[in-house]
C-alpha cells in the first residue's frame, strides 16, 4: 500500500474526449456501470449454454445416463461450450494468453490455459483414446465470468459528479440591454453582461454586484449553512441562490473559467486517483500462476516418462491445472464485499467503492467538515435571555421574523411556532443588520451589535451575555421595544445528537481527529471544543480543502466526512472519502462510503464494518487457495480425477461464498 495515491492519467484524456471543464461535455454513461452491463450479459450467455453441458456431462459421466453415444455426446459438449469459452469467454482467453507471452502472469494465465488445454481434451478425444475434459472448460469459465460480475457490481456502479456538478448550473439567464430584458442561454453570456437575478433563482454565472441588495444560500458550494448579505460591489459564485432581493450582476468569468468549473475540474483530477482493491490477489497470482504452469509441465512429462501413457500424463498435467485455475479467487474478495455491503446497507452505511475496505484499515487521521457533517447545517435558537416573559419576547420576535426569508429568522420562527402572529406594520429589512417594525404602538427593533448602536438603544445589561455566546460561535440577536432591550435570542448551528458520543469513540480507538472548514476560526474552535475535536484548521476555501487532505496523506491515510460541494475534491483526494447522505447529490457521489442516515456514528461503523469485511477477504483468499494446495500434490501424484478436481474448485467456491456470508453475525 502507498501513502500517495499514483498517478495517472485521466480516463478522458485516455480516450481522447474532450475536456469536461468546457462545460459542454457529457457524461451520459458511466463506464463503470457500462463494464457491470457487460460481466452480466457474458454471465447470463455464458450460463444459458453451460447449464446443458453441466446436464450432458453429470448425467453420463456420474449418473451413468447416456442419451447418445460417447462420440456424439462429445461432439455436442464441444459445439455447446465453444460459446461459453471463445463467445463470452473470449476477453480472458486473449488476455490470459497475452501473459504468458509477455510473462506478466495474472489470474486469467491459469483459467485460459486450464480451460484450453482442458477444451482441447476433448476434440482429441475424437480421434483418440484421451479422456475427454472439454465439459470441465466450460463449467470453469462460467464460474470465473459470474466471479467477475459479481466482482464489477461489488465494486459500486460509476459516479456520476461530473454531470451532477454539470446540472448545478443554471440553465438560463435573463440579460438586461438598454431598458430591456432577454431570457438567453447560460452559454451565451458574455463578460460584462448585466444579469437580472430575482428571488428564488439561481445566479448563472460568477461576477459582482452592481446594483441591489440580497442574502444569497452559498451551502450549495461552500457548505456554511448561513446566507451570505450581498450589496454593491460583492462578488457572487454561479449555482448559488438568490433569496430575498432583486440582484443586477455583471457578468466576471464564464464558461470553464468559474468557480464551479474549477470545482469540477478538481473533482475530475482528484477521481483519476484511487488504488485497486486486488493488489494482494494479484501478487499472489503472479507468483502462483507460473509455478502451477511449471508443475504441470513436471507432471506431464513425469508421467510420460515413467509411464509411456500419453493419456494419464494428460490427464494429470489437466488434474494439476483444472485444480489450480482459482475461480474462487474470483469470488473471494467480492463476496465478501456484497455481504459487507449489504451489512452496511442495514446500518445506513453504503459502500460505494469496495477499496474502500481494504484502504479504511489503514487509516490514521480522520478529518471532518463542520457544517451538515458535525453540525445539522440548520440554525436553530439555543440559548434566550430576557427580561420580559419568554413567551412574550418570541411572540414579537417571531411575528416580525416571519416577514423576513432570513435563515435566522426561520430559526426564530420555528422555535415560537406561533397559531396567531402580531400585526406588523412599517416592516423594514436592514440589510446586514437586522429588521424593524411597528407592533400596535411600539417600535420594535431586532437586529445585532451595530443595529442597536446605529439606534442608540443600550444593550449594557446583556453585554456579557452577549460576549458569551460570541465566543461560543453563535449569532446573537438582540431585541429591542419602544427603544429599551427586552431580551436576546442567540442562534446557531447546533451539533447532531451523536456527534459528540461518535468523535469520542474515535479518540479513545486511537484515530487523529481533525475539523477542516470554510468557516471562520472563532466558530469552529467553539464547535471544536464541544465535540471533542482538538486541531482545527479553518477559512479554508473549498480548493484549499483536497490541499490539505494531501499535506495531512504525509502522515498517514486520511478519511474525509463531508456534505457539501466544496467537500467534492477532498472526498476524492482523501484514502476513504465518507459523505453524508444528508448532504449535496455531488458530496454523495464524490464519496466511497455514504452514510444515508447523516449520523457520524455511521463513521465509527464504517471502521469497524471495513475491518470484519477486511478479515473475512483475507480468509477467503486463503480458502481460495487452500483447496489446491491441499489437492495440487494430489494430482501430481495421479490420483485426482480432473471432475473431482471441478468437485473441488467448486467446494472452494461454496466455502468462499459461506464464509463470507458469516460476516452476516459479526456486531458493529
Amino acid at each position: 500500500m502507498q501513502h500517495k495515491h499514483e498517478k495517472h492519467k485521466m480516463r478522458m484524456d485516455k480516450e481522447n474526449r474532450p475536456s469536461v471543464i468546457d462545460l459542454e461535455h457529457h457524461h451520459d454513461a458511466p463506464i463503470e456501470d457500462e463494464e457491470i452491463d457487460e460481466w452480466k450479459r457474458k454471465m447470463t450467455g455464458s450460463w444459458i449454454f453451460a447449464v446443458p453441458v453441466a446436464f450432458l456431462m453429470l448425467s453420463e459421466r456420474i449418473f451413468g445416463i447416456q442419451f447418445f453415444s460417447m462420440e456424439y455426446t462429445t461432439f455436442l459438449i464441444l459445439a455447446i461450450g465453444f460459446p461459453v469459452l471463445f463467445i463470452f469467454g473470449w476477453s480472458t482467453i486473449r488476455g490470459g494468453m497475452r501473459g504468458l507471452f509477455t510473462f506478466y502472469f495474472n489470474m486469467d494465465s491459469l483459467i485460459a490455459l486450464g480451460t484450453l488445454v482442458a477444451y482441447l481434451t476433448g476434440l482429441f478425444s475424437l480421434f483418440s483414446s484421451i479422456q475427454d475434459y472439454s465439459g470441465v472448460a466450460a463449467m470453469i469459465m462460467a464460474f470465473y465470468i459470474t466471479g467477475k460480475y459479481v466482482e464489477a457490481k461489488a465494486r459500486g456502479r460509476a459516479s456520476q459528479e461530473i454531470k451532477k456538478l454539470l446540472e448545478l448550473g443554471a440553465k438560463k439567464a435573463r440579460i438586461l440591454k438598454g431598458n430591456k430584458e432577454f431570457e438567453v442561454d447560460v452559454s451565451e453570456i458574455k463578460i460584462g453582461d448585466v444579469l437580472i437575478v430575482k428571488p428564488g433563482e439561481k445566479i448563472p454565472t460568477d461576477g459582482i454586484v452592481v446594483k441591489g441588495e440580497s442574502s444569497i444560500d452559498e451551502s450549495m458550494v461552500t457548505g456554511e449553512s448561513l446566507p451570505v448579505e450581498k450589496t454593491k460591489g460583492s462578488n457572487v459564485i454561479g449555482a448559488t441562490i438568490n433569496q430575498d432581493g432583486i440582484l443586477y450582476i455583471k457578468a466576471t468569468k464564464i464558461g470553464k473559467d468559474t468557480f464551479l468549473a474549477h470545482i469540477i475540474k478538481l473533482v475530475e483530477e482528484a477521481q483519476s486517483e484511487k488504488v485497486p482493491i486486488q493488489v494482494l490477489a494479484d501478487k499472489i497470482t503472479s507468483i502462483f500462476v507460473p509455478s502451477i504452469l511449471v508443475l504441470a509441465i513436471l507432471t506431464f512429462v513425469g508421467w510420460f516418462y515413467f509411464s509411456s501413457d500419453l493419456s494419464r500424463a494428460i490427464a494429470a498435467s489437466v488434474s494439476v491445472l483444472v485444480i489450480a485455475c482459482p475461480c474462487a479467487l474470483g469470488l473471494a474478495t467480492p463476496t465478501a464485499l456484497m455481504v459487507g455491503s449489504g451489512m452496511g446497507a442495514k446500518h445506513g452505511i453504503l459502500i460505494r467503492k469496495g477499496e474502500a475496505m481494504q484502504t479504511m484499515k489503514h487509516v490514521k487521521i480522520v478529518v471532518f467538515d463542520k457544517t451538515g457533517t458535525i453540525t445539522k447545517g440548520k440554525p436553530e435558537v439555543t440559548n434566550i435571555i430576557s427580561s420580559v416573559k419568554e413567551n412574550y419576547l418570541l411572540e414579537i420576535a417571531a411575528s416580525l421574523e416571519k416577514l423576513s426569508e432570513h435563515l435566522i429568522a426561520r430559526a426564530i420562527v420555528e422555535k415560537a411556532k406561533l397559531r396567531r402572529y402580531k400585526e406588523v406594520k412599517s416592516f423594514r429589512i436592514l440589510r446586514g443588520r437586522g429588521v424593524e417594525g411597528k407592533i400596535g404602538k411600539s417600535e420594535i427593533v431586532i437586529g445585532n451589535r451595530t443595529l442597536m448602536n446605529e439606534k442608540k438603544i443600550s444593550f449594557k445589561n446583556f453585554e456579557s451575555r452577549i460576549s458569551d455566546f460570541e465566543s461560543e460561535g453563535k449569532t446573537t440577536m438582540i431585541v429591542a421595544e419602544s427603544g429599551k432591550v427586552i431580551g436576546i435570542i442567540a442562534v446557531a448551528d447546533a451539533l447532531k445528537e451523536d456527534s459528540i458520543l461518535a468523535i469520542a469513540s474515535l479518540n479513545k480507538q486511537g484515530y487523529k481527529t481533525m475539523m477542516i472548514t470554510g468557516d471562520n476560526e472563532k466558530t469552529a474552535k467553539a464547535i471544536a471544543k464541544e465535540c471533542g475535536i482538538s486541531e482545527v484548521i479553518a477559512n479554508v476555501l473549498p480548493e484549499d480543502k483536497a490541499r490539505k487532505v494531501e499535506e495531512l496523506q504525509k502522515s498517514g491515510f486520511v478519511a474525509f466526512i463531508g456534505d457539501g460541494i466544496n467537500d467534492a475534491p477532498a472526498l476524492k483526494q482523501s484514502n476513504v472519502g465518507i459523505a453524508m447522505g444528508t448532504g449535496t447529490d455531488i458530496a454523495i457521489e464524490s464519496g466511497d462510503i455514504v452514510l444515508a442516515r447523516g449520523s457520524l456514528v455511521g463513521v465509527v461503523q464504517a471502521i469497524n464494518l471495513s475491518k470484519a469485511t477486511f478479515k473475512k477477504i483475507k480468509q477467503n483468499l486463503f480458502w481460495a487457495f487452500a483447496y489446491n494446495i491441499v489437492a495440487i500434490p494430489v494430482a501430481v501424484a495421479g490420483l485426482l480425477h480432473p471432475i473431482v478436481a471441478e468437485i473441488a474448485m467448486a467446494l472452494s467456491s461454496i466455502t468462499v461464498v459461506t464464509n463470507a456470508n458469516l460476516l452476516r453475525r459479526k456486531k458493529i
